[in-house]
């Protein structure tokens, strides 16, 4: 078989997604995340009395433990492949991430499984996260001193 026949067996075979629907949905979702992420903060501000920056704080706790709880339910993966990056914002994308490695390996134990598997998938994110925070915070105090 030819590149240019497998090329095309391919592409008859890859499902295909209707993009439009995708950006609508994700729209959608991310909007009715914030707008709900924004109610929370009211009822922190409002009935508990807490600052901004606390408030905010605690929202971020919230919905990482609701997306650790839903991907520990495996709810969070299905909802996920209904809203696509709706559901996907970096806090809970990288809680799911944390998460779903965890609950991959959690049979082989809590520390050769659940302990040394944690961070997996979001190793990455954290290295280059941290090693580009340093770098930026360089040319920051280099730049504006």
């Amino acid at each position: 078989m030819r590149k240019e026949e497998y090329q095309k067996l391919v592409a008859e075979y890859t499902p295909k997604e209707n993009k439009w629907k995708n950006a609508v949905v994700a729209f959608l979702v991310g909007g009715l995340v914030g707008f709900l992420g924004q109610v929370v903060v009211s009822v922190l501000q409002n009935s508990l009395g807490m600052e901004v920056m606390e408030s905010y704080s605690w929202l971020c706790v919230i919905l990482i433990f609701v997306a650790s709880f839903c991907t520990a339910l495996g709810f969070f993966d299905n909802w996920v492949s209904k809203c696509k990056a709706g559901l996907f914002l970096p806090t809970t994308g990288f809680a799911h991430s944390v998460t779903s490695a965890a609950m991959d390996y959690r049979k082989d134990g809590f520390i050769t499984g659940l302990g040394s598997s944690f961070f997996k998938l979001a190793g990455s994110v954290i290295l280059y996260g941290i090693l580009s925070g340093f770098f930026l915070s360089i040319l920051g105090v280099i730049f504006y001193g």
